[in-house]
């Protein structure tokens, strides 16, 4: 298939494809009369790079997840001690984001008169503590 529709499958720019091939995300495809032309599989390859994008994960890391990926072969050692090293920091920014919610709930119910007596109310509450410790 040719990059406008690969990209249009894979709901991206074109732009997207061609940087994924620069980076080594994706194999370069053959070509046609100069025009590049994608097997079937490489629609499978970027959704994975797209999803994994989407979930937090940085271009490095998807090279790096993707190089231990083979078709029809159960993942790698290597690639579950990264999914497992990608879970605890997932953790560590589901609690700040708890952390942050919280905070930011107790301003909705501010009535201080001054940023002081606000600030005061915060570390009082131990919330200005731990985002203090956790920054």
């Amino acid at each position: 298939m040719k990059i406008g529709q690969l990209a249009a499958r894979a709901k991206l720019n074109a732009s997207a494809i061609r940087y994924y091939e620069k980076l080594g995300l994706l194999a370069a495809p053959d070509r046609l009369r100069g025009q590049r032309r994608y097997p079937a599989a490489a629609l499978d390859r970027v959704l994975l790079i797209r999803f994994a994008s989407e979930m937090g994960f940085t271009l490095a890391e998807i090279k790096l997840f993707l190089s231990g990926l083979r078709d029809n072969a159960s993942p790698s050692p290597r690639w579950k001690e990264f999914a497992g090293h990608k879970i605890l920091e997932m953790d560590d920014t589901i609690r700040r984001a708890t952390r942050l919610r919280d905070v930011l709930k107790g301003v909705l119910r501010c009535h201080c008169a001054s940023l002081h007596e606000c600030v005061a109310c915060l570390e009082l509450s131990g919330n200005l503590r731990a985002a203090r410790i956790r920054s």
